[in-house]
C-alpha cells in the first residue's frame, strides 16, 4: 500500500458531481422510491441463496449420488457463490442492501459463504479500491501478484508476455486463495501497517474470528462431504477446487472487465500525493461499463456491468443503476468528461484480453 496521502483536485469542474447528485436525488424523490434495495432484491436474494444451498443439500442428503450429478452440484454451488457475492454481499458491504443497518450487517456476513473474510474485503474494496481505483500502490485490485500485470506502472517480466493466455486460469484461483492463505496474509499485512479495520475489535479478536470462520467453512465443504459422499477424499478435494474455480473465474472476469481495459487510465499522484482530477472525475477516467442493455446479464451479476454508476454512487443499491446510468451519461457528456462503455459482455471480455496482452509487452511508464 502507498504511504503518501492521496489528495484529489478540488478545481476540476466541481459542479459536475454537485449537479449529478442533485439530479440523482431528484430522481428518487420524484419517483418516491428508496435508494436501497427493494422487494425485487429480496426475491433475487432467495434465488441466489437457493442456487448456493440447494445443490449442496441434494448431494449431502443422498438425493443425488452419481459422480456426474454430484459434480454438477458442486459447479452449481460455485455459481451460486458468485451470485451471492455479486447480488447480496456486494450491496450489503456497501451498506446499500437495506436502509436497516442491522439487515446490512447480517447480509454483509454472506462474505463468509464465499469463503472470505468481511473485514478484509471491506477495507480492500470499499476503502482502497473505491477510494483510489487504478492508482498504483493503493488499489490492491490491480496488484494480484507477480504473475499478473494489471498496471503499466508495474515491473514487466518475461512471463507477462503470455498473461493473456494463462490469466484466465489464475482468475479461477481467486476465492480458493481466500480460503487457503490470502485472508490470513492480508489480515496480517493490515495489522503490520496499522490499518484500523475495526474500532470495536482488536486484531487478536479478528484473527480468532478468521480462524473460527475457516474451520466452520472447511467442515461444511470438506469434512462433511468426505464423511457423507461415496467418493474418496481426493475426489472431494477436486470438487472443492472446481467449485471455487467456477466462483473465482466468474467474479474476477466481471470485476476486471470494468477496470483493466484499453479505454481506462492509470493516473499517478505527484510527489506530494496530488491527483490531477477530482475524486468523481477520477472514477470516470478509471472505470468502464459494459452491456448496459442486457437486462438478464445485469440481473445475474448484481448490476456490476454498471461500474461507473457504482463507483460514483456506491451507497445506492445496484437495482437502480440502469435508471441512473442515463443521468450519469448525460452529465459526463455535458461537462466533457469520458463515459466508458462496451456494448456487450463478450466485447468487454475481449477488450480485457487485449489489455492483458498489451500490458504483457509495454515497458513500465
Amino acid at each position: 500500500m502507498g504511504q503518501t496521502k492521496i489528495k484529489y483536485s478540488t478545481q476540476n469542474k466541481p459542479d459536475f458531481m454537485s449537479e449529478l447528485r442533485a439530479r440523482v436525488t431528484s430522481y428518487f424523490e420524484t419517483n418516491n422510491i428508496s435508494k436501497y434495495g427493494d422487494r425485487k432484491l429480496v426475491l433475487k436474494t432467495v434465488f441466489m441463496l437457493s442456487v448456493y444451498i440447494v445443490p449442496y443439500i441434494l448431494m449431502i442428503s443422498g438425493i443425488i449420488e452419481s459422480f456426474t450429478g454430484v459434480l454438477i452440484c458442486w459447479i452449481a454451488t460455485g455459481m451460486g457463490k458468485a451470485g451471492v457475492g455479486m447480488s447480496i454481499m456486494h450491496d450489503a458491504n456497501h451498506f446499500s442492501y437495506s436502509k436497516n443497518k442491522t439487515v446490512n450487517r447480517w447480509m454483509s456476513k454472506s462474505m463468509y459463504l464465499l469463503g472470505g473474510f468481511p473485514k478484509n474485503w471491506q477495507y480492500q474494496h470499499n476503502t482502497m479500491h473505491h477510494g483510489f481505483p487504478n492508482i498504483e500502490g493503493y488499489d490492491e485490485d490491480i496488484d494480484p501478484g507477480p504473475f499478473l500485470r494489471f498496471s503499466p506502472h508495474k515491473p514487466l517480466h518475461k512471463i507477462h508476455r503470455f498473461q493473456h493466455i494463462y490469466a484466465w486460469f489464475m482468475y479461477g484461483l481467486m476465492t480458493f486463495s481466500w480460503v487457503v492463505s490470502k485472508d490470513f496474509e492480508q489480515l496480517n499485512g493490515y495489522r503490520k501497517s496499522g490499518v484500523p479495520l475495526s474500532s470495536k475489535t482488536t486484531y487478536t479478536q479478528l484473527f480468532v474470528y478468521l480462524i473460527i470462520s475457516k474451520i466452520i467453512y472447511y467442515c461444511i465443504f470438506i469434512v462433511i462431504p468426505i464423511l457423507v459422499l461415496p467418493f474418496a477424499w481426493y475426489w472431494i478435494s477436486l470438487f472443492f477446487f472446481i467449485m471455487h474455480f467456477v466462483t473465482g473465474l466468474i467474479l474476477t472476469i466481471i470485476f476486471q472487465t470494468a477496470h483493466v481495459v484499453p479505454t481506462v487510465d492509470y493516473p499517478l499522484p505527484d510527489s506530494e500525493g496530488n491527483m490531477e482530477n477530482s475524486w468523481a472525475v477520477h472514477q470516470l477516467h478509471t472505470t468502464s461499463d459494459f452491456a448496459p442493455n442486457n437486462k438478464i446479464l445485469s440481473w445475474l451479476i448484481g448490476g456490476l456491468n454498471f461500474q461507473v454508476e457504482h463507483h460514483l454512487f456506491p451507497n445506492i443499491s445496484h437495482v437502480h443503476y440502469p435508471a441512473i446510468s442515463k443521468l450519469v451519461r448525460e452529465m459526463a457528456q455535458k461537462y466533457g468528461f469520458p463515459y466508458h462503455v462496451q456494448p456487450g459482455f463478450i466485447k468487454a471480455v475481449g477488450e480485457h484480453g487485449r489489455m492483458l496482452k498489451k500490458l504483457g509487452r509495454i515497458q513500465p511508464l
